[in-house]
């Protein structure tokens, strides 16, 4: 207690800086966060139409709920759907209540978990930074420095804040005075939010960056409890309620947790449990993290949130949502493969490179140093400096859990692509501030333009990397004539000069980052790279959206509307040969659906509707061709992209 109050004392007698020291600050940091949000997530959100074939399936079992107030079960196209639990479609639901049924309604949610993720990861990294900060400043105290004169102490954020490095050797030497636009809470927003994973997920109106939000929040807040728990013990607090209950960190861990089980099932505390439980293990201070966790009060937390929902939809559906969700959509997936999404063992390899480009070329360097073969060092460290060693554990539980499984898509590993900015942004830091390893000290004495080997050859590859990219970009219009739902883009992204404007922005970053390579500006590597991805979202990206749009699902809308306008009472409208939700979900109504022509020939001349002796169909050309149909046998409604929507009548068919 005396420590405690000596050191309040000392903060209390400490010089305060200026207040526009303080505030500016924290409003460059607000503008910068609210930067990213704007381009990563929310620029043109809802300017194009829904994406088949899963974004409509979400949005039409949100509307459903709305429309039919079953908020237990959800329903698409007159069916259950039991592929998600309802945690997306509550939020949907309430959007559209909001905002009305439109795109932005539907995937604003993304948009909101990935720019709530990426606030949190910049409050982390701001305290990693805070962290670093008194380090150097007792550092400065040894050598008889005045830690104040470059530091805020009432925010630990200045306009020009040095770096310690996270690695378990010294700095070379003190830190140079940084931008704050290079400080590490900046660079780790950037990296978390701008990355081609993140942007797409965070622009869809799915599950996956919901779970991603929910689950990964949760990740960061308990590493803040876990410090947390630390600082207590340095203050020698220890009361009553601090004894039953977990702290505010630790609870906002279970509350996520319960969200993302509401999210996308068990998955939500099955990888967060694995990584934890891990880091825990490594370190040698599971058993204390199992007591100050209070895990007994924590699962009572997720029962009490997650398990009503199931409890309900179990009553109201039984067995088969057991075996629907449990069996099929988790079970399954893990151990055999669904839906024919099968890959190699290395699929998540070029998912992680492509995905988190370009920032994936610096995870092998920022990956080596974490040291983590060096347990006895990481364990001697206060819990604070383990951020690096959490986010390794973080990423290589996430991307061995899902390497095992069985069934594989690209966005399985999306919750892992915090973990690695997370790594890749600690590396930068050290970069930044000229931090380097021990064992390179006496080398730098001697060469002091000289450059790690690893960090070189890295450099290069990021130029070569990006060459690539560009050189693919060019050519793509080769390799993209595979949908027949938009037989014309490829001459219509080629028309429109997007390929060319996308692949100079990646060839001029690619000079960029040579230019400063032979120049040793290594700090400003990192500054090339994001101006390039983010000259490449807004005049490539971006733009490159909507050509697909109007291309591919422009013409279904379009015939949407026609359709609804059509449509005559009790008439029933047919897909023929492929599957569409999003015609669902832009008629508002029931669409039947046989991809196999034959199929839908039996079920029309098998079906009997009285009250109407014709039927809509909406296929491709040759679609009508198979059904045996002649054109003076029905009548063309419209025709729009690669499909026609015509009327049919039942007798055409006997």
């Amino acid at each position: 207690m005396k420590e405690v109050i000596k050191n309040l004392s000392e903060f209390r007698n400490r010089p305060l800086a200026k207040p526009s020291k303080r505030i500016a600050p924290l409003l460059l940091s607000i503008l910068w966060l609210c930067a990213i949000a704007w381009v990563g997530f929310l620029w043109n959100l809802g300017n194009i139409g829904l994406v088949d074939e899963t974004e409509p399936l979400f949005a039409e079992a949100a509307r459903q709920m709305t429309v039919t107030g079953d908020w237990i079960t959800p329903y698409f196209n007159g069916e259950t759907r039991f592929d998600k639990p309802p945690l997306i479609y509550w939020l949907m639901a309430v959007a559209y209540r909001t905002l009305g049924v439109n795109e932005w309604a539907v995937r604003l949610p993304s948009a909101l978990c990935a720019i709530g993720l990426t606030c949190l990861g910049f409050y982390t990294l701001w305290k990693e930074e805070g962290r670093r900060k008194k380090e150097e400043g007792r550092r400065k105290e040894e050598e008889g420095h005045d830690p104040d004169s470059d530091t805020d102490t009432r925010m630990n954020v200045t306009v020009f804040p040095p770096s310690l490095s996270h690695s378990p050797t010294p700095p070379l030497s003190p830190s140079p005075s940084i931008p704050i636009f290079l400080s590490t809470p900046w660079i780790g927003a950037a990296l978390i939010a701008l990355n081609p994973q993140t942007i797409a997920w965070g622009r869809t109106g799915v599950s996956d960056m919901l779970l991603v939000g929910c689950m990964c929040s949760a990740l960061l807040a308990f590493f803040l409890g876990y410090t947390l728990e630390e600082q207590r013990e340095k203050a020698e607090i220890s009361t009553v309620a601090a004894s039953r209950f977990p702290n505010k960190w630790y609870l906002t861990f279970y509350v996520l947790i319960a969200l993302a089980i509401l999210a996308k099932g068990p998955v939500g505390i099955v990888v967060p449990a694995l990584i934890v439980g891990s880091f825990g293990l490594y370190l040698g201070n599971f058993r204390q993290l199992w007591r100050e966790m209070r895990p007994v009060s924590g699962i009572l937390i997720i029962l009490a949130i997650a398990l009503p929902w199931y409890i309900f939809v179990i009553l109201a559906n039984g067995q088969t949502y057991i075996d629907s969700f449990f069996g099929y959509h988790n079970f399954q997936r893990f151990t055999g493969v669904v839906n024919k999404h099968s890959a190699p063992w290395y699929f998540y390899f070029f998912v992680v490179l492509v995905g988190f480009a370009p920032w994936s070329i610096y995870l092998p360097v920022a990956i080596a140093r974490t040291r983590f073969w060096q347990r006895s060092y990481w364990r001697r460290q206060p819990r604070s400096a383990q951020l690096s060693l959490f986010a390794l554990f973080w990423f290589g539980c996430i991307f061995g859990f899902f390497t095992i499984a069985v069934t594989k898509l690209p966005s399985y590993v999306l919750p892992l692509i915090p973990a690695a900015a997370i790594l890749v942004t600690l590396l930068w830091s050290d970069i930044i501030a000229g931090n380097e390893p021990e064992n390179r000290r006496a080398k730098l004495e001697k060469k002091p333009n000289s450059l790690p080997l690893g960090l070189l050859v890295t450099y290069i590859f990021n130029v070569v990397f990006l060459l690539i990219i560009a050189g693919a970009t060019f050519y793509s219009y080769n390799w993209l004539g595979d949908d027949p739902a938009m037989p014309n883009f490829p001459q219509a992204i080629q028309q429109s000069g997007l390929l060319i404007v996308g692949g100079t922005i990646w060839i001029t970053t690619a000079v960029a980052i040579a230019l400063l390579l032979w120049k040793r500006q290594q700090r400003w590597i990192l500054v090339a790279n994001l101006i390039g991805l983010v000259a490449f979202i807004i005049f490539g990206l971006t733009p490159a959206y909507k050509v697909v749009d109007i291309n591919r699902q422009l013409p279904l809308r379009q015939l949407a509307q026609v359709a609804v306008q059509q449509k005559l009472p009790g008439e029933e409208f047919i897909m023929v040969g492929f599957w569409k939700p999003s015609l669902v979900y832009y008629t508002q109504g029931p669409v039947t659906y046989y991809r196999a022509v034959q199929k839908a020939i039996d079920y029309i001349k098998e079906s009997k509707n009285p009250n109407s002796p014709s039927i809509l169909v909406l296929g491709y050309p040759e679609k009508f061709v198979q059904l045996g149909l002649q054109p003076n046998q029905y009548q063309l409604l419209d025709s729009r992209g690669a499909y026609q929507l015509a009327r049919v009548p039942r007798q055409a068919f006997r």
